[in-house]
């Protein structure tokens, strides 16, 4: 969802007034937000970090992170979340007395995309600027993390992170196995599927989608067009037995392929009593866990993120 003008700024003043925020961290994520058009009460943004998207990143906090913990709020779609970020910063210079935020504790994360999203008055221009600055070869940049506040995923949409390879352990010991198209989630079986629809991907059409997601990549395949992509990628990895090279495809086609619609797919066995959203919801944060005990290598965008956010204690 997207924010109209007075309900941004009834959020930002919402967020500016919780005590939560104070001396702490503030991260600002995609995700619902509640009562939009109610009344904003403290209990329903304490309630807010329980939703989806903001319950996952609080469930990647690192373990050894103990206290003084970053405080999440749901800001509506990726346009919002920016505008959320840059309005934070206007109300606060404008009435300082009346906020709790410190300007240089407050971060956003947004999702990577192929369409380009544009910042005014922030040091880079763009989206794609952000994570042209920030990654490379797949991995965080981390000479240039400290300087950036609006952050953006290494790879296409938070959903991504949630079938990265080393996963296969989590579904692999989940008590109630996840299940993919009917049969127990192998990743690599995901990863076959999504590569099989690289060529009519609509996004990946579109012309300047085209030549974004070849640019992102180029570093492990240098193809021309989807066609060959598609093809170059399929051959690679069924023929590598470089568990390296095989890690580098997956995690180039992680960049440029959504993944959204490949974990809606998975659903619970057939003895769970709850409903499909609420399986994936949970298995989500089995996987935060998972992100929030590994180290800060630059391999892992979102534990590393942690690592840059904890050095603002």
């Amino acid at each position: 969802m997207s924010l109209n003008p007075e309900q941004l700024k009834q959020h930002c003043e919402a967020i500016l007034q919780s005590h939560r925020i104070n001396n702490r961290i503030v991260v600002l994520c995609e995700g619902p937000i509640s009562d939009i058009e109610g009344r904003r009460s403290p209990q329903a943004y304490k309630k807010m970090e329980e939703m989806p998207d903001a319950n996952f990143y609080k469930a990647c906090v690192p373990r050894w992170w103990r206290e003084k913990l970053p405080q999440f709020f749901n800001c509506g779609d990726r346009a919002s979340v920016i505008n959320t970020y840059l309005k934070l910063l206007t109300l606060h210079k404008q009435d300082t007395a009346n906020s709790y935020l410190e300007p240089d504790r407050l971060f956003a994360m947004i999702d990577l995309d192929l369409h380009l999203q544009k910042i005014d008055d922030y040091p880079f221009p763009d989206t794609e600027a952000i994570f042209c600055d920030l990654y490379e070869k797949s991995e965080v940049r981390s000479q240039n993390a400290k300087r950036h506040r609006i952050w953006i995923t290494g790879l296409i949409h938070k959903e991504a992170y949630f079938l990265t390879p080393e996963l296969q352990s989590i579904f692999d010991d989940y008590p109630h196995p996840p299940m993919y198209q009917d049969n127990p989630v192998e990743v690599n079986s995901i990863y076959m599927d999504m590569a099989d629809k690289i060529s009519s991907d609509p996004d990946l059409k579109n012309n300047l989608n085209i030549q974004r997601a070849l640019n992102r990549i180029n570093h492990c395949l240098n193809c021309a067009d989807l066609n060959r992509l598609q093809d170059s990628w399929k051959t690679e990895f069924q023929n590598t037995s470089d568990e390296t090279c095989k890690h580098q495809l997956i995690m180039a086609l992680l960049t440029i392929k959504k993944a959204k619609d490949y974990w809606g797919e998975i659903k619970p066995p057939v003895d769970w009593s709850g409903n499909d959203r609420q399986f994936r919801d949970q298995l989500s944060l089995k996987i935060g866990e998972f992100y929030s005990q590994q180290n800060s290598d630059v391999k892992y965008h979102i534990p590393f993120f942690f690592k840059t956010l904890h050095d603002f204690v």
